[in-house]
């Protein structure tokens, strides 16, 4: 019998506000996080949720997954015992960079003031995997726990990973997402000297002034269980990982491959994987980086993956109203995503004002819309494309 997985519990921090509500509610009202060409978490205060102790021992970007795991499994009904014998749950937390901040602060006290000067926690505090140790240890999650770092894709691939661990019998639930807090000096040094961030800090993906992404933080963790065993318990499904795609570009570090061959074969991947045709998508939550070269390649992805049906469905991107949550990306717009889906609303791609040539897709711009489909399930994909060409798609019902 195929193992089936559902979500049942959703958890973030973004630039809309701490939890899930407020990303999906002030997103559907076309409100923007950004703010001075950042998309920054002004609402987060790791110190409103964890103590002194637990905040000095986390980097933000693990504070901020702790965050969201715990509205997550609060959601899904995870009390101080787990419904699951605790081998039987896994944690897998994808990010793109890690602990950058901590790095960076203590390459200063090292130049600074010498080696002495250097926190012994260092180490703990910059590892890519610090967030999924974290969230594991705070709810004694003893399966399968591990980080994921795939760039800009990480969030999607944790997902897409947590979905198969538990297809494969290996686990009765993953608790499982992304997160990045990579604002520092470093990071936007860095991506300004390659002009792959938008010198005017406007975020406005698939628009014809479109002139790079605008950089910003946050988490989102998603509680997925296998869906006979959270029906047996009476857990509330909020939407389910239907199918999973992913592919590599082979083709530059940077630089999408300008056709989107294989972000068009990760697209049609994931929707084989649910069991689906093109025909059976109502909604693209767009990776959408408000990059030249990534609007480009996408749209032709999905014309390519989509064909005639491409043009009738609503396409919008989170990136317009928060930024680009790097390796925390995939995650957070999956949450978005299946919440759209409930709501039955395609959200807008905030400031889409001018189209170009060749970029004609339904981009949702102005003002959200109705998400047509009678009265069933709707089915939309995800898209994540990260530096490396790497390529994650989910295909998500709700």
């Amino acid at each position: 019998m195929t193992r089936r997985v559902v979500i049942t519990g959703v958890g973030a921090v973004t630039p809309l506000g701490v939890g899930a509500e407020p990303l999906i509610d002030r997103w559907i009202a076309g409100e923007c996080g950004i703010e001075d060409g950042a998309g920054r978490c002004r609402e987060f205060d790791p110190l409103d949720f964890l103590s002194k102790k637990e905040a000095r021992r986390s980097d933000r970007f693990a504070q901020m997954a702790v965050v969201a795991a715990a509205e997550a499994t609060e959601q899904a009904g995870f009390g101080e015992e787990l419904p699951y014998e605790p081998h039987r749950v896994g944690c897998v937390i994808g990010t793109g960079i890690g602990g950058l901040p901590s790095l960076e602060e203590n390459q200063r006290k090292l130049i600074e003031r010498g080696e002495k000067a250097v926190s012994p926690l260092a180490v703990p505090l910059m590892m890519g995997n610090a967030a999924a140790a974290a969230v594991a240890m705070r709810h004694g999650l003893h399966g399968h726990c591990y980080g994921v770092v795939s760039a800009c894709a990480a969030g999607a691939h944790a997902l897409g990973d947590a979905s198969r661990i538990i297809r494969a019998g290996d686990a009765d639930a993953v608790v499982s997402g992304g997160a990045e807090a990579a604002i520092s000096g470093v990071a936007i040094a860095a991506f300004g000297a390659m002009e792959a961030t938008s010198p005017t800090g406007v975020s406005r993906p698939f628009d014809a002034r479109r002139d790079g992404f605008v950089i910003g933080e946050g988490a989102g963790v998603l509680v997925l269980e296998e869906k006979a065993a959270a029906e047996a318990r009476g857990a509330e499904i909020l939407g389910e990982l239907l199918g999973y795609g992913a592919t590599c570009d082979a083709f530059h570090l940077t630089a999408p491959q300008p056709e989107g061959t294989e972000a068009a074969r990760a697209i049609s991947l994931a929707i084989a994987d649910a069991g689906l045709t093109a025909v059976d998508v109502d909604y693209v939550n767009a990776h959408g980086t408000s990059t030249p070269l990534n609007d480009r390649s996408e749209t032709m992805a999905l014309k390519a993956a989509l064909g005639e049906r491409a043009g009738d469905i609503p396409v919008s991107s989170t990136k317009s109203a928060i930024g680009h949550l790097l390796g925390a990306a995939g995650a957070v717009e999956a949450i978005a995503t299946v919440e759209a889906l409930r709501r039955r609303t395609a959200p807008p791609t905030v400031g889409w004002e001018e189209a170009e040539e060749g970029l004609d897709l339904d981009y949702v711009p102005g003002a959200s819309k109705p998400i047509e489909n009678g009265e069933g399930p709707l089915v939309a994909i995800s898209d994540s494309f990260g530096f490396g060409g790497h390529n994650a798609v989910l295909c998500l019902a709700a």
